[in-house]
């Protein structure tokens, strides 16, 4: 796929492409688009997550995270672009998936104006990042790649989050929906 080229600075464990957070090396590839002000993706990380987990640590998936500014608009202070350059700061540190968890754990209303970025980092502390994520956060290196990660996921036709594909094909974000596709393409019962 063309695009835009990727920002001068992309997050650790960024994909080839510089569009998502990979974590784990199991053979299906799991993306998971995702807004950390959308309470529909608080819902599924709620209630998903958990399935995830046992994907990953069974080796049989892979999860690349896509974190959107979809809902920019709904905070007066950018909130999904601020909280998706801190997720990115979370990846320097290797915490990225305890971050996104925490972040959806401690969402703000959508409408709010979001959480501050002392807020922000109070819980990168609480998820055991460094004062390096601090001094990331507070740099702003991460905050042109959301815009980027966006436009990406909305040329691949995402429209809405969460927006969920395994090995390229859209399912359910459900849990046992996730499970089941992964399931089919190892050939697993």
């Amino acid at each position: 796929m063309t695009g835009p080229a990727a920002p001068s600075v992309i997050p650790a464990g960024a994909t080839s492409e510089g569009d998502g957070i990979k974590v784990g090396a199991g053979p299906v590839r799991v993306d998971l688009f995702i807004d950390f002000m959308c309470p529909f993706c608080r819902r599924f990380e709620l209630s998903a997550g958990p399935a995830l987990e046992r994907l990953l640590h069974n080796d049989q998936a892979s999860v690349v995270y896509h974190p959107m500014n979809f809902l920019d608009a709904a905070s007066t202070t950018s909130y999904s672009t601020r909280a998706a350059a801190a997720s990115g700061c979370a990846a320097d540190g290797q915490r990225f998936t305890q971050y996104a968890h925490a972040l959806f754990v401690n969402q703000p209303p959508e409408g709010s104006a979001g959480l501050s970025n002392a807020g922000l980092a109070g819980i990168g502390r609480d998820a055991g990042l460094s004062d390096g994520f601090s001094a990331c956060l507070d740099s702003g290196m991460y905050l042109d790649w959301p815009p980027y990660v966006t436009v990406r996921a909305v040329a691949l036709g995402v429209r809405a989050t969460p927006t969920v594909l395994v090995n390229g094909t859209t399912v359910k974000p459900q849990a046992e929906v996730i499970t089941a596709a992964v399931a089919e393409v190892t050939g697993a019962s």
